[in-house]
C-alpha cells in the first residue's frame, strides 16, 4: 500500500490482534513488502496467505492464484488527489508542462495510474510533457510537492488525512488542486487454495467489524470507515479503467 514500515505497523497491527482473537486454530501476522514490486512479486510466487492489495494489483493476483473476499473501504474516497504548495503558479493541468509530478509508484493505482490517466485527458501527453518521478511512498509524494522538489504531488483521500494529522504545519502550506473521479477501493484477497472455511471465517469478521466498538477502533486505526462484501466480479471496473489507461497513457507499469 505503499507506508513506511512503522506507518503499516500502526495501520495494521490491531487488526492482527483483532482477528487473533476471534478466529481460533490460525495465527495471524502482519507482513510488510519494502516497495511496491517487492509486494506483487510476493503475490506472484504465492507467499501471503491473505493480502490488501490495490485494485489494479488485485487483477493481476486474480491470475496467480487469489481471489477477492472483500472491498476496504467506501469507493467514493478511492480517487487520486493532486498536492501543491498555496504558493505553487500551477493553475491548470497545461501549467504542468515540463514540470515533475511526484507519485508513490508505477503501479499504485489511485495514487498513480489514476492521476496519470486524468491527466491524459485534460490534453498532457504523460510519457512526453512532464517528469514522472516515482518516490516509494505515498508521504514522500506529498512531502515532494511540499520542498518544491515536484511541482505537484499524487496521492489518494487517506495519506493525505493522515499526513495533515501528522504535520500539521507542513500541511497548513498545502492544498488539493485536482481529484480524478473514484474507482472502487483496496481489494482483501485470500489465496485460491486455503481452508474455505478459514476464509469465510476471517470475511464474516472483516464485513462486521463495525458492529462492536472493538471493530470499529481497528477500523478506525486502519483509516477505513467500513469494509464491505465483494468477489472478483466486483473489480472487473479496474479492467475497463486499465484499457482506456493503455489507450490514453501507454503500456500499463
Amino acid at each position: 500500500l505503499g507506508h513506511h514500515p512503522q506507518k503499516l505497523d500502526q495501520l495494521y497491527s490491531p487488526l492482527m490482534s483483532y482477528l487473533n482473537r476471534h478466529i481460533a486454530g490460525a495465527r495471524f501476522e502482519l507482513e510488510g513488502s519494502s516497495s511496491f514490486p517487492h509486494f506483487e512479486q510476493k503475490l506472484r510466487s504465492r507467499q501471503l496467505d491473505f493480502a490488501l492489495p490495490n485494485p489494479y494489483q488485485a487483477t493481476l493476483a486474480m491470475d496467480w492464484g487469489y481471489r477477492i473476499i472483500a472491498q476496504a473501504g467506501d469507493s467514493e474516497d478511492f480517487k487520486g488527489i493532486f498536492i501543491v504548495r498555496k504558493d505553487s503558479a500551477i493553475r491548470v493541468p497545461a501549467d504542468l508542462k515540463g514540470k515533475t509530478v511526484a507519485y508513490p509508484a508505477p503501479s499504485a493505482l489511485a495514487a498513480g495510474m489514476m492521476p496519470q490517466l486524468w491527466l491524459a485527458t485534460q490534453g498532457l501527453n504523460v510519457r512526453g510533457d512532464i517528469e514522472n518521478r516515482y518516490v516509494g511512498s505515498q508521504e514522500s509524494a506529498i512531502l515532494n510537492a511540499y520542498l518544491g522538489e515536484a511541482a505537484v504531488g499524487a496521492t489518494w483521500p487517506p495519506p493525505w488525512r493522515a499526513f495533515q494529522k501528522a504535520h500539521p504545519k507542513e500541511a497548513s502550506q498545502l492544498r488539493v488542486i485536482w481529484e480524478t473521479p473514484s474507482l472502487i477501493s483496496n481489494a482483501v484477497m485470500a489465496r485460491a487454495d486455503l481452508p474455505a472455511e478459514l476464509v469465510e471465517q476471517v470475511r464474516s469478521v472483516l464485513i462486521h467489524l463495525h458492529e462492536d466498538s472493538q471493530g470499529r477502533r481497528v477500523l478506525d486505526a486502519m483509516e477505513t470507515a467500513h469494509i464491505h462484501a465483494a468477489t472478483d466480479a466486483n473489480y472487473q471496473v479496474v479492467r475497463h479503467f486499465i484499457a482506456d489507461y493503455e489507450t490514453r497513457v501507454g503500456p500499463r507499469p
